[in-house]
């Protein structure tokens, strides 16, 4: 990519072109099936290739992402669930905060743990608003992150917190319903936020069909991120597409 993942995802956010990731979870895949996923994910019209779980086995993420550059130029960007997770074979990390919690491990504490790795790295570090809301289900980042969602009905609170993310500096907000959510983000929570913000809006968790990808991107997502639907049916990008 020619130009720095950010700036692409702004322009595109000027353009009113529409991003899609793939993000692939360590926690869920084996790296003997790799090859075959990046193979389907190469054959469909991908931006990015996310790769980060909420509990990742140490060094798991750096050989994850080796493997998926031997078969695919895709920019791969690290969404990490921890520091363990940063790795320098990726082009860039969402240096994500957990603005809908009250755990200031998630906040600001992970944050600092990652310094040491970040201080001298390759990848470029873009930092990004982590909203959690009520996806129906109990998920990983909520049991690992020991904080609540934000409740979807609560569209005032959850817009607050994505503009206090952009007052705080924040070059993207990555709203999300959490992996394998039963209800994916509502198109209304996405419409009030996308009005509200002058950065670009990534939502996930929960879209499984082209109608709910159609209505994310309709109401203003500029970037909507698959995975547990990839997961469970590594076909999905071509009835979603």
């Amino acid at each position: 990519m020619e130009i720095s993942i950010l700036k692409y995802i702004q322009k595109a956010k000027e353009e009113g072109k529409k991003l899609l990731a793939i993000l692939l979870d360590p926690d869920k895949l084996l790296i003997d099936e790799i090859e075959e996923l990046i193979r389907k994910i190469n054959q469909q019209n991908v931006d990015f290739i996310f790769v980060g779980g909420s509990s990742v086995e140490i060094g798991i993420t750096d050989l994850f992402v080796k493997k998926i550059r031997e078969f695919s130029q895709i920019p791969v960007v690290i969404f990490p669930g921890d520091f363990e997770q940063i790795t320098d074979n990726a082009d860039a990390l969402l240096f994500l905060s957990l603005l809908s919690g009250n755990n200031p491990e998630y906040l600001i504490g992970q944050q600092i743990k990652s310094v040491k790795k970040l201080k001298n790295t390759s990848l470029e570090i873009i930092p990004t608003g982590y909203i959690l809301i009520d996806g129906g289900v109990e998920t990983a980042v909520q049991k690992v992150s020991n904080t609540k969602p934000i409740l979807q009905s609560n569209i005032e609170k959850i817009v607050a917190t994505a503009i206090a993310g952009e007052y705080l500096g924040k070059q993207l907000i990555y709203l999300e319903a959490g992996s394998g959510a039963a209800i994916p983000v509502n198109t209304k929570i996405i419409s009030s936020i996308a009005n509200s913000l002058n950065i670009p809006l990534i939502v996930g968790g929960g879209i499984r069909s082209k109608k709910q990808l159609e209505m994310a991107y309709k109401n203003g997502a500029d970037l909507v991120v698959i995975g547990t639907a990839f997961e469970e049916n590594n076909n999905v990008l071509k009835s979603i597409l």
